[in-house]
């Protein structure tokens, strides 16, 4: 199979996954559909950590790009049933898998344009 192929399986796999979280937050967690677009920069704000230098904006970033942490509120959502954790962990869940499917990956340390996806932005065009 071709790279440029397998990017494109695996990107369509993310937006059918995002699409998914999508529906399920909309009709079992029966959230207002508005919020997903609204809410979905905030989890970018961890790319803030970038203004100190590509170590720390990678990690920072990478604790926001996680699958860990939406995981682990699903977790608490099974345990708890708090309707407020689900809310976060779905929006979570959406950002990640959008930004996924765009190509966003989690971040090397060498910069912000190398992503366990390959390389995006000016990186891409070299």
């Amino acid at each position: 199979m071709q790279s440029s192929l397998m990017k494109r399986v695996v990107s369509t796999e993310y937006l059918v996954a995002a699409i998914l979280v999508a529906v399920f937050y909309i009709s079992v967690g029966n959230f207002a559909w508005y919020w997903l677009p609204i809410l979905f920069v905030v989890f970018d704000l961890s790319a803030a950590g970038y203004v100190f230098n590509a170590r720390i904006g990678a990690f920072v970033y990478n604790i926001g790009h996680s699958l860990i942490g939406p995981t682990l509120l699903v977790a608490l959502y099974i345990a708890t049933t708090s309707q407020g954790v689900l809310f976060v962990a779905l929006i979570w869940l959406f950002h990640i898998f959008v930004d996924r499917a765009l190509g966003y990956g989690l971040k090397h340390t060498t910069s912000f344009e190398h992503t366990h996806l390959g390389p995006i932005g000016k990186a891409k065009k070299k």
